[in-house]
């Protein structure tokens, strides 16, 4: 199951609006000999299943197989057949499953229809991988939503910018360079009028072409601007909305966005988290100190007004990048 999850973070961000899923086919003869395994992920819409690609490559060898699959297989017509069926065809004898689809389509169909066709099911092994997984995707099914990751990057006395303005750069190359990644895995970028008309940034991914998260332009999260883009901005083309947030993030959903990352500025940042609509915060901390109080902070606004109306979340990871710190914070009550 480890080999599938490992499978399917290689194809995350390229998969909407489907599920980003890992699966491996081991052969009766093969446990305990990884190099004897199939691995396959889901290719991007309209492309086969990750079970599907895992049974190609194991072919004949899938008959009498385990196949270990990171989410329930679907049993319905989409733009492709079921993998059920595809399944049920190789002869495969056991399939085991991470955790069931909550989409409407498949929720427990698969697994049942696996188990009519005389197929050993188990689902549940390593449940809590793949939740935290495809927790953008669990998400979007169950609210029709994007997963929100709120994005920021801060000196450790939590500012963005000089009084002047000036915020480039805070963090470093290696920093930044796991920002473009997070960009990579995320359907959407929102940013504000405000920062672009300050700071024009491109919100394009840009890697090198070795990198695992390389995308060309073609395969460029869409640009979204809260409010008008100034003619010539190098946002364009982007998608200009305003309006309530959650307005925006119902619009996002519909259109087969899973995974939306909100980049600034501070208003923007503050309207998110005032509003209760932030899924993951992502803080790029670098070890410098504005010292004084007219820097401006990660975010615009009101703020708690006493100890007791503190917002507090949990701390999910922390991950040393040359010299500055990511940290990675969900809201108590979020799931994955």
């Amino acid at each position: 199951m480890l080999r599938a999850v490992e499978a399917a973070a290689r194809v995350h961000g390229r998969t909407s609006p489907n599920p980003w899923v890992g699966a491996v086919v081991v052969p009766e003869s093969a446990e305990g000999l990884p190099s004897a395994w199939f691995t396959g992920a889901t290719a991007p819409p309209g492309g086969p299943h990750a079970e599907v690609t895992a049974l190609a490559a194991a072919g004949e060898r899938a008959r009498g197989a385990t196949l270990y699959v990171t989410l329930e297989p679907c049993a319905h017509h989409g733009r492709t057949p079921p993998c059920t069926d595809a399944i049920l065809v190789a002869g495969v004898a056991r399939v085991v499953v991470g955790i069931a689809d909550p989409d409407p389509h498949v929720d427990g169909r698969g697994l049942a229809e696996l188990r009519r066709g005389g197929v050993d099911v188990e689902v549940g092994v390593g449940a809590a991988q793949v939740t935290e997984q495809l927790a953008p995707y669990l998400v979007h099914r169950r609210t029709g939503r994007p997963w929100v990751v709120l994005k920021l990057a801060a000196t450790l006395d939590g500012r963005i910018a000089a009084p002047d303005g000036t915020s480039q750069w805070i963090t470093g190359e290696a920093a930044r360079l796991d920002a473009h990644r997070l960009r990579a895995v995320s359907d959407a970028v929102v940013v504000g009028a405000g920062t672009v008309r300050a700071d024009d940034p491109a919100l394009t991914v840009r890697l090198p072409e070795g990198d695992p998260w390389f995308r060309g332009a073609d395969e460029q999260p869409i640009r979204v601007v809260l409010g008008s883009v100034p003619e010539g901005a190098a946002v364009a083309p982007a998608i200009e909305m305003s309006g309530p947030l959650e307005d925006l993030l119902d619009d996002l959903g519909s259109r087969g966005m899973v995974q939306v990352l909100v980049e600034g500025g501070a208003r923007v940042a503050h309207d998110f988290h005032a509003h209760g609509l932030v899924d993951r915060y992502v803080l790029y901390l670098a070890p410098a100190l504005f010292g004084g109080d007219d820097a401006r902070p990660l975010f615009a606004g009101p703020g708690a007004a006493t100890l007791g109306d503190l917002w507090r979340g949990e701390v999910r990871s922390v991950t040393s990048l040359g010299g500055d710190v990511r940290v990675d914070m969900a809201p108590s009550a979020t799931p994955g």
